[in-house]
């Protein structure tokens, strides 16, 4: 019998039940949304704590059995996908909210509390949690990538809403980083090393957030323009003039069209459309209602629509976070690659340009889906597995893309992460020192290498 066989034995005898080597629950941690894998886990560990979660990683420690930590699955580049076998760790057994500290507007949470979870604890509280990508992700997923959302251009992203994290490390130690302070200047910031390294450092088993008080008034807005471009510079103008958009999507004609069909949004256009909301009080909502009014008809804007009750509020913003669904049902049976570029905020009505033409050129009617008010956008790419041509031309236009935004001063990946898929394009982006840095920290934190190995970039 091998090591890591006397291992998953051994963590067999260990938790029971909790144990799974059945080939259903292996394939359905093989991989995340868009990330189709024919390597699968040699088993998946069910657990509910911090401490099974460290007795865990201390056996694989010892037997040097590869550890991928899954929470909902909803990952987009790869970071789920098991190159080296072992074992995964499944983390949505963590779901509870452990404290909610209203007047410091802080919580903290297991990982595996979804960011929908989080808020239907807090509805009564005054108080939400403001993060929302489009999948219900759980919280230790979304710090592990550093996600964001639709309103990250007012509340931040994942980097700024942690305030501290517990850690199981490699060798099955535990650590907690960060506190409750909102400042600190002890030592290095090991909350924004794990932040973001997509489970290859440790395992990230609780998180203290950052929550908000809910707004006193909340409207949503609807705009259409004649061409993705001047409802880019819309944007772009409204911030320079600086009002504090909560929310700011853009949909191109694809996109808003396949929204339509799918969400049935009765009575809008397929064209160029922003999605807004405004959150303040009374008058400063109705002070950024009038500015940005003003903005979009300089800009062409029109069929300017209000939806102030909630009702009409979640049935846009639902149609915006199924936009990944409704542009793959454009395509039936087809896969797609969703891009994740970021570029500074002068430069995205030129970056989304040249991905639409670029996009033309090959053949592609793509739905595109950006949040605009941080420089990020997204390009849904389908293709058919089967026309080796177009998964060609697919993965040509993905590549164009971040050569134009790297080219842009941007990023090949604004909150989606590197996973597998964008490898290739790290050294590029940070040069050869900086890599060879994470590659350092890496070694010296996970010496076996067993932390989700392969991901971001190899050793």
């Amino acid at each position: 019998m091998n090591s890591k066989a006397q291992g998953l034995e051994q963590l067999k005898q260990v938790f029971g039940s909790q144990f799974s080597d059945h080939l259903s629950a292996r394939k359905e941690h093989s991989c995340g949304e868009s990330y189709v894998s024919d390597r699968l886990p040699d088993a998946v560990l069910m657990l509910d704590s911090t401490q099974a979660v460290a007795q865990a990683v201390s056996i694989c420690s010892e037997f040097s059995i590869p550890i991928i930590a899954f929470g909902t699955g909803t990952s987009l580049e790869g970071q789920l996908v098991p190159i080296r076998g072992g074992l995964s760790i499944d983390l949505s057994g963590m779901n509870q909210v452990l404290e909610v500290n209203a007047e410091d507007f802080d919580v903290k949470v297991e990982a595996g509390v979804t960011r929908e979870d989080l808020n239907y604890n807090l509805k009564n509280s005054g108080l939400f949690f403001p993060l929302d990508p489009g999948a219900n992700a759980s919280l230790g997923g979304m710090a592990s990538t550093r996600a964001s959302g639709t309103n990250a251009v007012r509340y931040g992203t994942m980097k700024e809403v942690v305030l501290g994290l517990t850690v199981v490390t490699p060798n099955g130690d535990v650590i907690h980083t960060g506190g409750r302070a909102r400042k600190s200047a002890a030592g290095y910031d090991l909350t924004h090393l794990y932040v973001g390294a997509e489970g290859t450092l440790g395992i990230i088993t609780e998180l203290r957030l950052r929550v908000f008080p809910v707004p006193e008034q909340i409207r949503a807005a609807v705009c259409s323009f004649p061409s993705v471009s001047q409802a880019a510079q819309c944007v772009i103008e409204c911030m320079q003039l600086a009002v504090p958009l909560a929310r700011v999507e853009l949909l191109n004609s694809c996109q808003m069209g396949a929204c339509i069909k799918y969400s049935n949004l009765h009575g809008f256009k397929a064209q160029p459309t922003l999605f807004m909301e405004f959150h303040g009080s009374n008058t400063s909502v109705k002070e950024q209602v009038a500015s940005v009014e003003s903005v979009a008809k300089d800009h062409e804007g029109d069929d300017f629509r209000w939806a102030e009750n909630l009702e009409r509020r979640n049935e846009l913003w639902t149609a915006r976070h199924q936009a990944w669904f409704a542009g793959l049902a454009l395509n039936p049976g087809a896969n797609a690659i969703s891009t994740d570029v970021c570029v500074p905020i002068s430069k995205l009505a030129f970056c989304i340009e040249l991905a639409e033409a670029k996009a033309a050129e090959l053949g592609f009617n793509c739905p595109l889906v950006g949040h605009v008010g941080d420089g990020n956008f997204h390009l849904i790419i389908p293709f058919y597995s089967d026309q080796p041509e177009q998964v060609k031309a697919a993965e040509e236009l993905s590549h164009y893309l971040v050569k134009q935004a790297l080219a842009l001063s941007g990023t090949c990946t604004g909150e989606h992460g590197i996973g597998l898929r964008k490898k290739a394009y790290l050294l590029e982006e940070h040069g050869v020192h900086a890599v060879q840095t994470m590659g350092l920290i890496k070694r010296a934190l996970d010496p076996k290498n067993i932390m989700n190995p392969g991901k971001i970039f190899d050793l």
